[in-house]
């Protein structure tokens, strides 16, 4: 299994539980939304921490590129964050309307992150990190499951 292989299988797992709040949501369902949604928030926040605290640095100390693409990553990584709290925070108030007009923002950003990860990032890691992806591939899946 390649980095890119572990970590686009994640995205489809999170992008599953997103949907199923947005489901919940769109039916006025909040508790179930909130649950959903809730399990969606932690599964992407260990896998923007993986990436963070495992991938990234790994990265960075084999190519020297600390000013390109890891650094726009982290940047999105941010501002979803901030989307996902805003979204959490919606549910929690029972604004099903909020919350939609909010998780289309963040749909539309995990899609475009996403597909940079997988076209760009994810094969660069898989290129310059060959020496060490059994290592990396063990680290980063055990903090995807700890979720």
């Amino acid at each position: 299994m390649s980095l890119r292989d572990l970590l686009t299988e994640n995205h489809r797992h999170c992008d599953d539980l997103f949907a199923e709040a947005e489901m919940a949501a769109g039916k006025g369902r909040v508790d179930t939304a909130l649950a959903a949604f809730s399990g969606f928030a932690e599964a992407t926040l260990a896998h923007f921490s993986a990436e963070e605290l495992t991938l990234f640095p790994a990265f960075e100390a084999q190519t020297g590129m600390t000013m390109g693409p890891t650094q726009v990553m982290r940047m999105e990584h941010e501002q979803m964050r901030s989307l996902i709290q805003d979204a959490v925070d919606a549910l929690k108030q029972g604004n099903t309307e909020d919350f939609l007009g909010i998780s289309e923002t963040l749909l539309i950003m995990m899609q475009q992150h996403n597909m940079k990860e997988e076209n760009v990032l994810y094969p660069m890691c898989d290129q310059h990190l060959s020496a060490e992806v059994s290592s990396l591939l063990a680290r980063i899946g055990s903090a995807l499951h700890q979720a």
